[in-house]
């Protein structure tokens, strides 16, 4: 019936893909970690800048659009707005890349 191969799940049905419909602790708290370090990259790139008298727009606009990690309720910390979700949030972890991006902002509302 199945030739040489033995009927497991992937043979039946194609490649099985096994993302948890929530994240582990262990990835909310390298989420945490990886979000402190932004902030604090930002705050040491502030004060070397300041030191010199020199000021950034760029840096400007992200100290006033980005909340810092602290500032975050959980809720943003580790899902974010998907339109095509029926609760218009999906977790974190289920988004591609998303250990090399920081998703801090979501629309208003959501």
């Amino acid at each position: 019936m199945f030739g040489p191969f033995k009927p497991t799940n992937p043979v039946f049905s194609g490649l099985l893909w096994k993302i948890p419909w929530r994240m582990s602790a262990g990835q909310k708290y390298r989420q945490r970690k990886r979000l402190q370090a932004v902030d604090q990259v930002i705050a040491t790139v502030e004060e070397g800048l300041k030191s010199k008298g020199l000021t950034c727009k760029t840096l400007d606009r992200l100290k006033t659009e980005l909340p810092k990690e602290s500032d975050m309720p959980p809720r943003d910390k580790y899902t974010t707005f998907h339109r095509r979700s029926p609760g218009y949030r999906i977790g974190l972890h289920k988004v591609a890349k998303w250990t090399k991006r920081s998703i801090r902002t979501n629309p208003k509302g959501f």
